[in-house]
């Protein structure tokens, strides 16, 4: 006697081989470069595309207002050099930095405590006794 098996095999065994030819053509067709790109754009950005120009004028925008709010007057001082003022100035701030926060010596800590500890019976006594 068959079991279902058998007899689910049997039915299918005549389809296998062009199951198989439509599987090979479709995994064919997708690793095709041009094939793959041409999927891609069809169904990834075509569809989409109102999105994706919305998404790209966005960014041209931001790009256009971060150019134009450069500030070119930090690019013109970093190149000009300091005067002689300046130097003076500079030179004068960190003297009163240096008086106002003291002497940069290292702190010698302390050695640590040594703790002794005592037997809890004792402990236990005294409080008994009061």
């Amino acid at each position: 006697m068959k079991t279902p098996r058998d007899i689910l095999l049997e039915r299918h065994q005549a389809v296998a081989p062009k199951l198989d030819a439509i599987r090979h053509e479709i995994i064919n067709s997708n690793f095709r470069r041009s094939d793959f790109v041409a999927t891609i754009w069809l169904e990834l950005i075509w569809p989409s595309r109102r999105v994706w120009t919305g998404l790209a004028a966005i960014w041209i925008l931001i790009f256009v207002a971060n150019f134009s709010m450069r500030d070119h007057s930090q690019m013109t001082m970093a190149k000009s050099s300091p005067s002689p003022e300046m130097i003076v100035a500079y030179q004068q701030q960190e003297k009163l930095l240096a008086e106002l926060i003291g002497p940069n010596e290292p702190q010698i800590a302390e050695p640590p405590k040594t703790f002794l500890p005592q037997p809890r019976s004792e402990e236990r006594a005294e409080i008994l006794m009061t």
